[in-house]
């Protein structure tokens, strides 16, 4: 099997048929009136996986989050957590907690005290919960802050302390939801990795539910994408990524070009792929497509190759068009071409020398190509 990315680490339960999921959602329906939030959805979620629940505003994906926390009921189906029904058990008696994005710390309290809150409410002796507490002020790197109280602290540090009263309780499963949105980009771009740091070192089942892409990319080790209440594809983000699994997918996640066309043929590992208006596509990822099917085929704008003259056709697929739009990204130049059927195709180069040998301008005639292996084809 090719490779489709990196690795973060050694970890995939999903992978072992004899593993027993750790979190279970089954056939779960939750309707408000007679709007339907989530739709019979199945779904399982392992021991100390970081899990990403991935979607558009109103997809379900909250809900989701809510009913496991207990602060929502199914309409019908059942929610397992290690082999028992969470059915009728209130929110403070279930092994989960939640972090919001309003963090909602006590303004008049300080650091520790608001770690420590928690723990005082369970009747945790007194120098149990300063222990407890100095060990999560060192995991979230915050012991000089301890006397602060939370108006005296960044975002940043605000987003900790919020984080190290979640699990200072231990539950067996952290629930964020949306937990960064209130970061600026540069702060929430760090605090990802300092998320993914944090669950390996706790060895916790952390859940999130975002809409931002990027962070559950980074973040999780697989991702469930949910659109109007169901769960159309659940895959590590490589996967997610490189081989979506229809078209709702492989435009949801990242830029996408999809071109629409007929599967005339397969040969050799090879499949042949027109579109009608003269351009044809030879790739060796057609999947179970098959000849006289209607199929899209997906390719990522980095894998386009972009160039002035016109590129050798024995390994590649080229095409001709003029440059329409560009964008100077810094680490990147992205590129909009109108090709000669009319259609426009992004492509993407990155800008890995500081002068460019080849300036490519507004206007000027353009070649795209790519390799036989660089797209993958989608019939949905």
């Amino acid at each position: 099997m090719k490779s489709l990315g990196s690795i973060r680490r050694s970890f995939a339960p999903w992978a072992d048929a004899s593993a027993k999921p750790y979190i279970s959602f089954e056939n779960i329906t939750k309707k408000f009136g007679d709007f339907i939030a989530v739709d019979n959805l199945s779904l399982e979620i392992f021991e100390r996986e970081f899990f990403a629940l991935l979607g558009a505003s109103g997809c379900g994906k909250s809900t989701l989050l809510r009913m496991l926390a207990g602060f929502e009921a199914p309409t019908s189906g059942r929610i397992l957590l290690d082999g028992q029904d969470l059915a009728g058990i209130p929110p403070y008696r279930r092994p989960v907690n939640m972090m919001f994005q309003s963090y909602a710390l006590f303004p008049h309290m300080s650091v520790e005290h608001n770690i420590a809150f928690g723990l005082k409410q369970d009747g945790m002796p007194k120098a149990d919960i300063e222990r407890r507490v100095d060990e999560m002020l060192k995991l979230v790197k915050l012991e000089q802050f301890a006397k602060r109280k939370p108006h005296q602290l960044s975002g940043g540090q605000r987003q900790r302390v919020a984080l190290a009263r979640s699990v200072a309780k231990r539950p067996k499963v952290l629930l964020l939801d949306e937990p960064l949105g209130a970061l600026d980009k540069k702060l929430r771009e760090e605090t990802q990795f300092e998320l993914v740091d944090l669950q390996h070192d706790l060895g916790l089942t952390f859940i999130v539910v975002t809409h931002d892409q990027e962070e559950a990319m980074t973040m999780a080790d697989r991702i469930a994408i949910l659109d109007k209440g169901e769960v159309v594809q659940v895959a590590t983000p490589a996967e997610i990524y490189e081989a979506p699994g229809s078209r709702f997918v492989a435009d949801f996640v990242g830029t996408v070009n999809l071109i629409e066309g007929e599967l005339k043929e397969r040969e050799n590992g090879v499949a042949r792929i027109e579109d009608g208006q003269g351009l044809t596509i030879l790739t060796e990822d057609a999947g179970d497509a098959a000849a006289g099917d209607r199929v899209w085929f997906a390719i990522r704008p980095e894998k386009l190759k972009v160039s002035a003259a016109e590129p050798d056709r024995t390994d590649s697929n080229a095409a001709e068009g003029e440059i329409y739009d560009i964008a100077y990204l810094g680490d990147m130049t992205v590129f909009h071409i109108r090709l000669d059927d009319g259609r426009i195709v992004k492509a993407s180069t990155m800008n890995s020398a500081r002068v460019s040998q080849e300036l490519l301008t507004w206007h000027d005639r353009a070649w795209i190509s790519f390799r036989p292996d660089a797209g993958v084809v989608l019939t949905r």
